[in-house]
This record gives C-alpha cells, structure tokens and sequence, in this order.
C-alpha cells in the first residue's frame, strides 16, 4: 500500500525518551492514522474508530483482554517491548502485512463475543 502525502504519518511530535516516542507513536498511528485509512482506502477494514485499533492491538500484544495484563490507562503502563510491539504490528496492519480481519476476530474471542470457529 502506498502511503500518502496528505495522511499525519509523521507528524506527531517526538519526544525524546525512546518509551516516551514509542507510546506516543502507537496513540498517533491508533488514534488518527488508522481511523483515517479506515474511512477511506482501507474501507475494508472491519473497524472504524480508534478505541477499536486500540483494542485489537493491545489485545494481540498482550496475548489476550489488554486489561487482564495492563493497568489503565494502557499507553501509560506499557513497556517497552509491549509498546515496539504495539507499534510494529500497527505499521504491518498500515502496510497490509498482517489481517486485520483476524486480528479482530481472535481479540472478540478472548473477550467472548463470537466464538472460536477454529476450535473444535
């Protein structure tokens, strides 16, 4: 996918302690990035607004509900291998790398809203 011009990428302040920069990355990518890929070309996507992105991507780095393993809020208490993580997966998801579709599916069945149709 290409990235545009006119999306806020990299416009999001950088602060200097490396954490600091990292959370602040995945709340920008999360918050507008995202939200503004889904209401345009990636139409696709099965979710719209930023407490969703939140969501499936602090699901999926935490291995399950985000709150079984975080204190709230979540930006404030990640580490940082939860908040490179967090980052990494949000620029696969950008990129097209990694199934967004799924992703959400799994973090709905961690939290018991569709069942597992995998499971047997």
């Amino acid at each position: 996918m290409a990235i545009h011009p006119q999306l806020p990428f990299d416009d999001a302040p950088t602060p200097q302690d490396p954490l600091t920069a990292l959370v602040e990355r995945y709340r920008h990518l999360t918050q507008t990035v995202m939200p503004l890929l889904a209401r345009g070309e990636r139409s696709d996507w099965p979710v719209r607004n930023d407490h969703c992105f939140q969501r499936i991507v602090l699901d999926t780095v935490c291995g399950g509900v985000w709150y079984a393993h975080l204190a709230r809020p979540a930006h404030s208490h990640l580490n940082a291998d939860q908040a490179q993580r967090a980052v990494a997966l949000c620029e696969a998801i950008i990129a097209g790398d990694v199934d967004l579709a799924q992703l959400n599916r799994q973090s709905l069945v961690w939290r018991g809203k569709v069942r597992n149709l995998g499971a047997r």
